[in-house]
């Protein structure tokens, strides 16, 4: 019996093992013959032991140099050709931009994931301003073919402006949360904890959490604040581990690093905080606090908003302002029963929105419905 063939694109394992692996698994239960193509670090192994096929992918996730993205655009046309996949599955901006001009060559019908916008849409740096245009630009005609998946209503529309038809995109909300293993656990003795649970970048509020931390350090009030995650070192907006070293022996705030175990992370804090302006889809971090029944506050952000709705299952605040960020968790470190009614609420919008299962049928539907679809295919 013929399997169709299905690749996912993306640019780090650790990433898609993170937020794929668990999809891709589900996939190839599902009768697919599935492939995963990724720039291979510390995640390899696990790929593999899931009886995933790996094919390592070198991919620089910020250059801009015109022969090394030749170079790559190239490699992956050719790995297309040999491969010959039907389904390609593009996860962030440059699979998606390179997986569809390669997908064209091997005939191969097109899923393309938009986790966000990320960086490029919303930093204010030379680098972000100089490729915004043209990126638009190009996005806006590669989008036109197959099927583009989003996550949250503002990037749905974003994809509008850009020129693709609105029957060609769907929306998925995050990639989904295992609600087994995140489950709700009493709030721990002790001093409150505020942790924000994210890739260390200036554009997830990590400036503005240490500003609020000092805020209420400064007012006199019990709480330990905690970053879990590391730098992105890939990434632009990179925090700098000498600055995170820095407010550690300042004694602002804890560093844990990269959390292996995030349900002991989230069962062993009081509030979940991120106060992101970066461009996000459903940060799965914020999905996995409200499915641990913590409440959250966030920015009113397209992807945040989508998840808290404010003073529901968490608060929502302005982006880039350390002030009201400070507010809004002095209310909920004062008031125990509104964070016990706020995470319980969390709870029940992951059941009813977030839950993995729901994620994986709606994301295969895709797969069957993209084989059925003339106009899926390129070429």
């Amino acid at each position: 019996m013929h399997r169709t063939k299905l690749i996912y694109f993306v640019t780090e394992d650790w990433y898609f093992c993170s937020h794929r692996l668990t999809l891709a698994v589900a996939a190839q239960a599902a009768g697919y013959d599935v492939t995963v193509v990724t720039r291979v670090r510390e995640h390899g192994d696990m790929i593999r032991a899931a009886g995933l096929k790996l094919i390592p992918f070198e991919i620089a996730r910020t250059s801009v140099n015109p022969l090394r993205e030749f170079g790559t655009l190239w490699r992956l046309v050719r790995m297309y050709r040999r491969e010959q996949p039907q389904i390609v599955h593009h996860v962030a901006m440059k699979p998606v931009l390179y997986g569809t001009i390669a997908a064209r060559f091997a005939g191969a019908r097109v899923i393309n994931a938009l986790a966000g916008m990320g960086w490029l849409f919303t930093s204010g740096g030379g680098k972000a301003r100089t490729l915004k245009p043209v990126v638009r630009w190009t996005l806006g005609r590669l989008l036109r073919r197959g099927i583009a998946l989003v996550q949250n209503p503002d990037d749905a529309r974003l994809l509008e402006k850009l020129g693709v038809a609105p029957e060609q995109i769907r929306l998925i909300p995050g990639a989904g949360v295992d609600l087994q293993a995140f489950s709700p656990r009493p709030e721990p003795e002790g001093v409150p904890v505020v942790v924000l649970p994210a890739r260390l970048l200036w554009d997830k509020g990590v400036g503005e959490f240490v500003a609020a931390a000092r805020l209420l350090q400064g007012k006199g009030i019990a709480v330990r604040f905690v970053l879990a995650g590391q730098p992105d070192e890939a990434n632009p907006s990179a925090v700098p581990r000498e600055q995170i070293a820095a407010w550690v022996t300042e004694g602002i705030i804890t560093h844990l690093g990269w959390a292996k175990d995030m349900p002991a992370v989230l069962a062993g804090c009081h509030i979940v905080c991120l106060p992101s302006y970066y461009g996000e889809g459903i940060p799965k971090s914020l999905i996995e606090a409200a499915a641990c029944g913590r409440p959250i506050v966030t920015t009113d952000m397209p992807g945040c908003r989508e998840i808290v709705h404010h003073g529901d299952n968490g608060l929502l605040v302005p982006p880039r302002d350390a002030a009201a960020l400070a507010g809004a968790l002095e209310q909920l470190l004062g008031d125990a029963a509104m964070r016990e009614r706020m995470g319980a609420r969390g709870r029940q919008r992951a059941e009813q929105e977030f839950g993995l299962e729901r994620v994986i049928q709606q994301t295969l539907a895709l797969y069957v419905a993209s084989e059925d679809s003339k106009d899926a295919k390129l070429g």
